[in-house]
């Protein structure tokens, strides 16, 4: 059974910092890039940052760029992605999703992952 877990997700203030976990098994996924993706109300889901299946390449979006840090571990059955977050803004406020992509490379297209987490909520608050 393939699962992804979200989890870290949580109240801030503005400045703050959190660690999103993302915990993926049932399937190779140290094969596949990963990557997190997240959705405030009313707005469509937009991507956020992506790692590469060696975790030597990484990818973000402008809005994150230098506060966000992602990372995984591929040491364990199951591959853990992670999800630095500092310096948090309350635009920063949404559901935050973990996904694995098709392949091993890095990819800012949701429709390139295949496989996602339930999400986890992250509010900032002003």
């Amino acid at each position: 059974q393939v699962q992804l877990d979200e989890s870290g997700g949580g109240l801030v203030q503005a400045g703050g910092s959190l660690t999103l976990s993302c915990a993926a098994s049932g399937r190779t996924f140290s094969s596949r890039a990963m990557g997190w993706f997240r959705q405030a109300p009313g707005k469509e889901r937009e991507f956020v940052a992506a790692i590469s299946l060696t975790g030597g390449s990484t990818y973000y979006a402008d809005s994150v760029q230098g506060r966000f840090t992602i990372s995984r571990d591929n040491a364990k059955r199951t591959v853990t992605v992670y999800l630095q977050m500092n310096s948090l803004k309350p635009e920063d406020t949404a559901v935050y999703y973990c996904a694995a992509a098709r392949g091993p490379f890095t990819n800012s297209d949701a429709r390139a992952y295949d496989y996602w987490g339930q999400g986890t909520q992250v509010t900032v608050s002003s």
